[in-house]
């Protein structure tokens, strides 16, 4: 930027009354020296940092009475107007960019002055670089020089009309309330300004600025990246003007206030000259498709964030040029088609629009791109005026899902757009308001649903109106409409809670407390009322009706919900938990005691004020007095992060067909879930015949960050087709025996996707001009490809049955893996330079394979055969690094990035010493015998201080990876092979002296181990273990896993799994035996399950060298708490079980205080540990476990799930009784 100049002018009138106000003579000429600098890193020593640094000399001259002429050297000209110490608006040649007009305003702001010579402190709001901000001023005088000391502070964290811009992460909700608990990000700054008396005024001989910035993506207070701006001011001197400059043609560029450009094309983690992009774009595309086809080129997947950034600056044009080029091979045009979405602009909507209307792509490849290209979509009032063309055009409904897609896709747009624009205009919802109206009045359902779920995306207060018509007690004109549409506008005003809450509270309010509407409709309405964090008056309202309630469905539902509110630690429900709590003491008498067959509501969460991080998880069940299967069933998982809540996901099912169907029991049905259970259920659904030929089987749907993206209905068409093409008398016909057909061809398979997750940033200003950024990006290449071939012995003649009766040969070998990289960025980025601190995580995840299986359905044998490994394989691993980054555009591909650590371990004298933890450890398991083993590596270096909790856990260098290595071994491995033999069989006799001598161990241990038991219990164990040996014991199934060498024996494990009918008693034996010429190792399980469930394991040398028992049994304290009790005795374990052991011991007292526990120091049985767990009342428990020299203890210990061994059923006929 060297050799530019610039120009400004500014009005400052001049004022003869108040000297010290800050004015300029129009006949004079000032010359200041101006320095500024920002910085960013830790703020520690011996930490790397990096930072930019401006120099220049400023030259104010007057050009008339209200306008000065600013020049300064190796910038460029422009000129601003204003009055009063104040900037009002800036001119600049339009050949100026916005960056260095803003670091213009950077030195202006030292003028933006505000000086009363009435009070000493003040305090006064004022336009400034950072907004509309408060400031407090203190004045001092100097009594020598008369001259007038002024300290400015600016509350930059809470300015008004901020200049601050925000992308990504629209459906993110703010949180208020988590700001009381910390922050995030924090700013200050500081003017110290030395003011002169004149007769024209005031005049500005030093000045400085100190601005500092605090950012954690936890709380500030535990540790924050800092960002420090600093600038200087001198008076050099003061002439009189002689002649008068000149200047061309200016604009205007805005007043005091930091404009922002199109953050867009400068993407932060990269600098790139982005000249002649098309073929820079297409060259990237043909060499992410090569190299990442068939695995994942770890080396460049982070070029594919080079590829986005180029296809933003690439003209629509360009665009289809290039569309031209690549549509015919599949794998370009799929990594086109991928990355085109990331334009987010004009361009992508022009592009899809024309496709649309060429119907040039598959409904896949339209319902995937328009999805991610709404998303992505930096919306504007014209782009949303442009999206409507979609929800008409005739390609859009060509397919199903692909019309479900447009519908739900437009209306987050809408969502999107409301967040960006306030108020948001009706009209932008129009259209699916229209859809809606439209579907009711031709009594279309499907239409129905899609409108109110478009219409639930979009979540504008406008359409509250339009959904009042589908709902029960709010129409004005009530409808018979089904269930799930009643429910589907309910479900429509869930994202309205936040925007316009008091009437979704009037509408909600009114359907729950009308009893004549269906019950799963005023529980869809109670959830929504909640949502919108209703007062203590409004909760106590809902309380008093429900004890009057005799829905037992809508009782359960509201009190289950109310309970688990009253728990509710994170910020947003601060409020509501307490109005919860008091809820529920209120009605626990009355609902308490409701069972699990009624209808619940299950909220669970977890918030730490440190980490200003938490997590929500949530579980309805709707259900109805006439069916024993529930009607709906919806989980949602909630992350509160740096003050917003994400709503992750959230899945829901309806159960309409099945429900009828099982009605409200099931014959035969015990509730053990035993075979015989299951044999019911199946019986159960062989009646599917029976369904109801206009209602879905099965209904789903999913909804991601709050947005519902996919639903789709299980029809009893769409069942009977399935069954059909499935079923084992299907002929040649069917799609399974076409898809034999062609396995046994030969089939090859090659999948690569690129997919930006996230793309999250946050501007300031800062008082250089500069902009400070804090951005997060997340993106994934995910690739699956494989070959397979299938041979069938003896060949498919007729039907598919005829697999039943075959082998079947499978040879394949693929890849399937994902690397993900994650950016976290905080510094300035311009299109000129980038400087900042950069936190880069990569996590690639690749599983190679390569394996010939067989099954032999008569004989019920299953192999898998496996070539040994011959070269090393990373399954799995993490690699992260904090580095101080910086980059120009004169030199793009020579950015400098520095590990923020520094390499030498020994501070300055001078300075706080830090803690230095650099861990690092590499364990191996080497299976020699297959020729293959597994290993596990990690590696951090951090350096913190105390006072950085939990910051200092994620910065720093840290590397972890889990490998595959090959082994050595004594003879070459030609395979390694598995085989599991499912078929009964009785045991060989060999196998019943080894099962004598598992008996005699086992009575044995039995006697030494448990001396304290009663002559009834040792009966019971001797009368067992003669059961056992006179049974006829059967091989349940038997599974080898041997390493197979050319002409020689085979070795490895052969293991064999016995069960002995036995009545009342439920009892499996276990031998494993290692397969080698020299070694008898084996390892000998025995299991019986009646009213206690029992194991004893024995191994080593003929399963005589160790052994340990386990036992865990229920019973009932007082006929009614329940009481689980487990305890692990041994006699003889190896000395790797008793290190072990010792290091849990050490390990669990910590732990304990963690959650709670108290600790008693007492000496138990020493070769035995017991827990018991005893329910203390409905919502909480007793807990004790006795290790050999302590035992700890959490008395009432809180537990999410309520209990009760005399709960209340939910019976509608009898509808009083609690």
């Amino acid at each position: 930027m060297r050799g530019l100049l610039l120009c400004c002018l500014a009005a400052l009138a001049t004022s003869q009354n108040l000297r010290y106000d800050i004015s300029l003579d129009p006949k004079k000429t000032y010359e200041y020296k101006y320095e500024g600098e920002v910085k960013f890193g830790l703020g520690k020593a011996n930490l790397a940092e990096s930072g930019v640094r401006i120099t220049c000399k400023a030259t104010i001259t007057g050009a008339s009475p209200q306008q000065f002429l600013l020049q300064v050297s190796e910038l460029a000209f422009a000129e601003y107007n204003g009055f009063e110490g104040h900037v009002s608006d800036i001119r600049a040649s339009a050949k100026v960019s916005t960056t260095v007009v803003n670091i213009i305003r950077g030195i202006l702001s030292f003028f933006q002055l505000t000086v009363k010579t009435t009070q000493n402190i003040y305090e006064l709001k004022e336009i400034g670089i950072h907004g509309n901000c408060e400031s407090n001023y203190a004045i001092e005088e100097n009594e020598e020089t008369k001259d007038w000391i002024i300290t400015k502070v600016v509350d930059v964290t809470n300015c008004k009309e901020k200049a601050a811009m925000h992308r990504g992460m629209a459906t993110a909700m703010a949180d208020k309330l988590s700001k009381e608990r910390g922050e995030s990000v924090m700013s200050t700054m500081k003017y110290n300004y030395t003011i002169k008396p004149t007769p024209e005024g005031g005049l500005i001989t030093t000045a400085h600025g100190f601005e500092q910035q605090h950012f954690s993506a936890f709380n500030v207070k535990g540790g924050s990246f800092k960002m420090e701006a600093m600038k200087n001011l001198v008076l050099l001197s003061v002439n009189d003007t002689h002649r008068a400059r000149t200047y061309g043609p200016l604009e205007i560029k805005g007043n005091i206030v930091y404009k922002f450009e199109d953050v867009n094309i400068n993407i932060p983690m990269m600098m790139q000259n982005l000249d002649n992009p098309v073929p820079k774009a297409m060259e990237l595309i043909k060499r992410l498709s090569e190299a990442n086809s068939g695995h994942i080129d770890n080396a460049t997947t982070e070029d594919s964030m080079k590829l986005y950034h180029l296809m933003r600056v690439i003209p629509y044009e360009g665009l289809e040029n290039m569309w031209k080029q690549l549509a015919e091979n599949p794998k370009y045009r799929r990594w086109f088609l991928d990355s085109i979405v990331e334009t987010a602009d004009v361009k992508v909507l022009n592009f899809m629009e024309t496709r649309f209307k060429a119907n040039d792509l598959t409904p896949f490849e339209a319902m995937h791109t328009i999805l991610m290209a709404f998303h992505h979509l930096q919306v504007t009032p014209n782009l949303i005026e442009m999206a409507k063309v979609f929800l008409k055009l005739p390609f859009s409904k060509s397919n199903t899902y692909l019309w479900h897609t447009v519908a739900l896709s437009y209306g987050s747009l809408v969502n999107k757009y409301c967040v960006y624009y306030v108020p948001c205009l009706v009209t932008a919802a129009q259209p699916l308001m229209d859809m809606a109206t439209e579907a009711l009045r031709s009594g279309n359902k499907e239409e129905m649903l899609l409108a109110l779920k478009a219409l639930g995306n979009a979540g504008h207060p406008g359409s509250i109106k339009t959904i009042m018509r589908f709902l029960p007690g709010v129409a004005v004109t009530p409808l018979d409409l089904p269930l799930r549409v009643q429910n589907e506008a309910v479900q429509a005003m869930r994202l309205m809670t936040t925007r316009d809450p008091h009437s979704v509270q009037d509408v909600t309010l009114t359907i729950f407390l009308q009893k004549h509407v269906p019950s799963e409709v005023r529980m869809h309405a109670f959830k929504i009322l909640l949502r919108t964090k209703p007062s203590m008056a409004l909760v106590s309202t809902v309380t008093a009706r429900l004890l009057e309630e005799t829905d037992l469905q809508v009782a359960s539902f509201a009190y289950s919900y109310l309970h688990g509110l009253a728990s509710s630690r994170t910020p947003d429900n601060h409020y509501l938990s307490i109005a919860s709590s008091l809820a529920v003491k209120i009605l626990a008498p009355r609902f308490g005691r409701l069972s699990y067959f009624c209808s619940k509501a299950k909220h669970a969460d977890w918030f730490d004020d440190r980490w200003l991080t938490g997590v929500t998880s949530e579980l309805f069940m709707l259900r109805n007095a006439s069916n024993i299967i529930p009607s709906e069933l919806v989980s949602s998982e909630k992350i509160h992060i740096i003050g917003r809540i994400i709503e992750l996901l959230e899945l829901g099912i309806r159960a309409d067909g099945i429900k009828d169907l099982f009605g409200d029991s099931i014959p035969g049905f015990k509730g053990d879930f035993s075979m015989s259970d299951l044999m019911a259920i199946f019986r159960v659904l062989q009646q599917w015949e029976r369904l109801d030929n206009d209602k879905p089987v099965l209904s789903v749907y999913s909804r991601i960050t709050g947005q519902e993206w996919f639903f789709a209905d299980l029809s009893k068409d769409t069942l009977r087709n399935i069954i059909s093409a499935f079923s084992p008398a299907a002929g040649k016909s069917s799609p399974l025996w076409a898809m034999m057909e062609s396995l046994q061809r030969g089939v090859s398979w090659d999948y690569t996707r690129a997919f930006l997750v996230l793309e999250a940033r946050y501007f300031e200003a800062t008082s250089l001009g500069l902009p400070v950024e804090i951005s997060k990006y997340y993106n994934t290449i995910t690739a699956c490809n494989f070959k397979a071939k299938v041979t069938v012995n003896p060949p498919l003649t007729e039907n598919i049955a005829q697999l039943l009766n075959s082998e079947t040969t499978v040879e394949t070998d693929g890849y399937a893996g994902s690397t993900k990289d994650f950016w976290v960025f905080y510094g300035t980025n311009t299109k000129f330079f980038q400087s900042g601190s950069e936190l880069k995580i990569k996590r690639p995840l690749a599983v190679p394979w390569k394996l010939s299986a067989k099954i032999n359905m008569p004989g019920k044998k299953f192999e898998l055969d496996f070539p040994p490994s011959k070269e090393e394989i990373e399954l799995l691993s993490i690699r992260s690094d904090l580095y101080a980054v910086s980059r120009n555009i004169e030199e793009p591909d020579a950015g400098k990035m520095t590990p923020m650590m520094s390499p030498s371990e020994a501070p300055s004298p001078d300075v706080l010493k830090p803690y230095i933890w650099y861990p690092s450890s590499k364990m191996c398991y080497e299976y020699n015998i297959y020729g293959v083993g597994f290993c596990m590596e990690y590696k951090l270096k951090r350096q913190y201080y105390q006072e950085e909790y939990p910051l200092y856990y994620f910065l720093g260098y840290s590397k972890m990876a889990f490998r595959i290595i090959p082994a050595q071994t004594t003879k070459a491995v030609e395979k390694i092979h598995f085989e599991l033999d499912v078929g009964p069989s009785k045991h060989p006799m060999s196998a019943r002296q080894l099962l004598e001598t598992v008996r005699r161990l086992s009575k044995e241990a039995t006697q030494q181990t448990d001396l304290s038991s009663d002559s009834s219990e040792r009966d019971r164990d001797r009368n067992h273990t003669i059961l056992l040996e006179s049974s006829a014991t059967q091989a349940v199934f038997n599974f080898k896993a041997f390493a197979i060498s050319e002409n020689q024996k085979a070795e490895g494990y052969d293991s064999v799994m016995y069960f002995t009918p036995e009545a009342n008693i439920k009892n499996a034996q276990l031998i494993v035996s290692q397969v080698e010429g020299n070694t008898n190792w084996k390892m000998c399980v025995d299991t019986s399950l009646d009213a206690e469930a029992k194991a004893h394991i024995t191994w080593g040398d003929n399963c005589q060298a160790y052994d340990m028992s386990m036992e865990a049994a229920v019973a009932y304290v007082n006929g009614s708490k329940p009481d689980l009790k487990a305890k692990v005795k041994w006699s003889r374990i190896s000395e790797y079980m008793t290190e072990l052991g010792k290091r849990i011991e050490r390990y669990i007292p910590g732990v304990a205080l963690l959650y709670g526990f108290s600790q008693k120091n007492e000496r138990n049985p020493e070769k035995e540990v017991s827990a018991s767990v005893l329910a203390a009342w409905t919502d909480s428990v007793d807990v004790e476990i006795k290790l050999p020299e302590y035992t700890v203890y959490n008395k009432a210990m809180s537990y999410p799930v309520q209990w009760n061994s005399e709960w209340l059923y939910c019976n509608m006929t009898s509808s009083t009784e609690y």
